[in-house]
């Protein structure tokens, strides 16, 4: 079965319209790595300061194949000069294993 990465950001609240910003620019490389399933950007409603950024891989092999590879490529700046300065300020990554799912009926 499928795995999901959860990227959970601690994002301050002057700097969630930032991080939206930057997720909407995204170059969109992700979805063209091998064994990429899903991506979702979750905005914390109430109760946290905690982004979640979730993707879903066919298995740990194609994670890594992209963390070792392209992600690289897709976080990087705009090329002419300094990256902009993080707009979370933490972050911790979840992993988990599909073991049940259902799509609508």
């Amino acid at each position: 079965m499928s795995i999901v990465k959860i990227n959970a950001l601690t994002v301050p609240a002057e700097q969630r319209e930032v991080l939206e910003q930057r997720f909407s620019a995204r170059k969109g490389i992700v979805e063209t790595a091998d064994g990429f399933e899903w991506f979702e950007l979750l905005r914390p409603l109430e109760g946290t300061d905690q982004y979640l950024v979730y993707t879903r891989w066919r298995d740990e092999e194609a994670f890594q194949a992209w963390m070792n590879g392209s992600m690289k490529e897709a976080h990087q700046g705009g090329g002419s000069g300094e990256r902009p300065k993080p707009a979370a300020t933490g972050s911790e990554t979840w992993s988990f294993e599909v073991v049940q799912q259902a799509p609508p009926k």
